[in-house]
């Protein structure tokens, strides 16, 4: 009886079904258009008519691309997003669990700095952080964007409500067990907050690597650019070539695309987690 309830086609989900499908038109088209572009002609890309499928597909786009420093560009943006999601993902999860389940003195303000600094702009703390990076002598170098990424503070708010469902009895059971903290906080903790830090990973890789602000303000050399920035370079230099400006944004979105579908059922599971626990 459920299963043909569940299976039965109502007014209401083939509504739902072709709106869903027009959205997911209008999000993937930009997609589409973007890789067929890249391996288009010019002629092709400049023509009045446009052409929805690649009559002559080259490679002739990501050649060029590559024969600039891109691969370079390429290489400092998935270092810069992967160590800061690593790192981010490391101390996000540490701290979160000793504010969810230590007591200390102080305790209560560090969490409302913490949820002061989320409501902070970055604009505002950007000037602090170029002094300190300079001062630090890191400014023109890719820890000039890693490390500030580190210390997110919705990082640590994320993880603190994951942290906070961990009951206290596995806590206790782990220390009368003779676990110290560190084997308690790896095999206990750790996978228990599994959806939380799967997407943290997710957002973190994200923000780090769309951080076009933060990158166009500590980077200044060519060899230290990141894949935007130099995309940016390239449409500022070849502002006709759309091909090869669709080839740069297409490799620039491919490592996106690829941590989301790596992590995807922690995503869905950890907004599914972080609502029920909001």
């Amino acid at each position: 009886m459920n299963s043909t309830v569940t299976g039965k086609l109502t007014p209401y989900r083939i509504i739902s079904g072709i709106i869903l499908a027009i959205l997911t038109v209008f999000l993937v088209f930009p997609l589409y258009w973007i890789f067929t572009g890249s391996v288009k002609t010019a002629a092709d890309i400049n023509t009045p008519t446009p052409q929805w499928f690649p009559t002559n597909p080259t490679w002739a786009n990501y050649e060029k691309l590559f024969s600039n420093p891109a691969g370079l560009w390429l290489f400092n943006t998935i270092f810069i997003a992967v160590v800061a999601m690593l790192l981010t993902c490391i101390t996000a999860s540490m701290a979160g669990y000793v504010l969810a389940k230590k007591r200390f003195y102080g305790k209560a303000f560090i969490f409302s700095a913490i949820i002061c600094a989320m409501a902070l702009p970055k604009q505002v703390i950007l000037i602090p952080l170029l002094k300190e990076m300079s001062a630090l002598h890191l400014h023109d170098t890719l820890w000039a964007v890693i490390l500030p990424t580190v210390g997110w503070p919705f990082g640590v708010f994320l993880m603190k409500q994951f942290s906070e469902g961990i009951p206290n009895e596995m806590l206790e059971a782990a220390r009368i067990d003779g676990a110290g903290e560190v084997r308690t906080f790896v095999q206990i903790i750790l996978p228990m907050v599994k959806p939380g830090i799967g997407a943290l990973a997710i957002f973190t890789f994200i923000t780090a690597w769309n951080d076009y602000f933060m990158q166009l303000i500590m980077l200044t050399k060519n060899t230290s650019l990141t894949i935007s920035l130099g995309i940016a370079n390239l449409q500022a230099e070849m502002a006709t070539d759309f091909g090869l400006i669709m080839a740069g944004a297409a490799v620039a979105a491919i490592p996106i695309l690829a941590v989301f579908l790596m992590f995807q059922k922690y995503f869905t599971q950890g907004i599914a987690m972080g609502a029920v626990k909001g």
